[in-house]
């Protein structure tokens, strides 16, 4: 049972840290409603572990592990009817909101990475985490991330052409 001084250590840890996890979880699955639900399950495993966690003073290191933890290992359970499918429109002029498109594109291309590559590619690139502490979070060796980090981004990088490919031929994603 949490003591009231707890309850408080909590909260403000989550008054600080929803944004940020928020954010992460977001770039992991894709899509909001996922998103928090992905982080309302590692604070809830946070909170069951919380008073051992006081004492180790890793608790940023423990939820981003679990909240990558967690993600993978929901895509593992996921079916195949919950793939998300981009369709093609045609477009006559250049979009006034290419940077929005792009960052969409983006998630886009995130959400076709497996699991733990995208994952590496999110705390190594977005949360600019080390390659130490990528390997840490992920419960994995430095050389892992490193393969991981480079099949991720070559996978992104390939995508990122064949989408400017499809642009130059005046289609667009939607």
């Amino acid at each position: 049972m949490m003591h009231d001084r707890e309850d408080e250590e909590v909260t403000a840890f989550v008054r600080a840290r929803y944004g940020s996890l928020l954010r992460t979880a977001f770039l992991l699955c894709g899509d909001r409603g996922k998103a928090e639900d992905l982080v309302q399950t590692t604070l809830a495993k946070t909170v069951v572990v919380w008073s051992r966690l006081q004492r180790s003073e890793g608790i940023d290191r423990y939820v981003q592990r679990v909240l990558v933890n967690t993600f993978v290992t929901s895509t593992r359970r996921r079916s195949w009817w919950e793939r998300p499918l981009g369709r093609l429109v045609e477009s006559q002029a250049p979009d006034e909101y290419m940077g929005v498109e792009q960052r969409d594109l983006l998630r886009r291309a995130l959400e076709g990475l497996p699991a733990r590559q995208r994952a590496v590619v999110v705390l190594r690139f977005y949360e600019d985490l080390s390659e130490q502490d990528t390997a840490r979070a992920l419960g994995c060796s430095v050389g892992t991330v490193k393969s991981l980090s480079s099949r991720g981004l070559q996978t992104l990088r390939k995508q990122w052409v064949e989408v400017d490919a499809v642009a130059d031929q005046g289609v667009r994603y939607a």
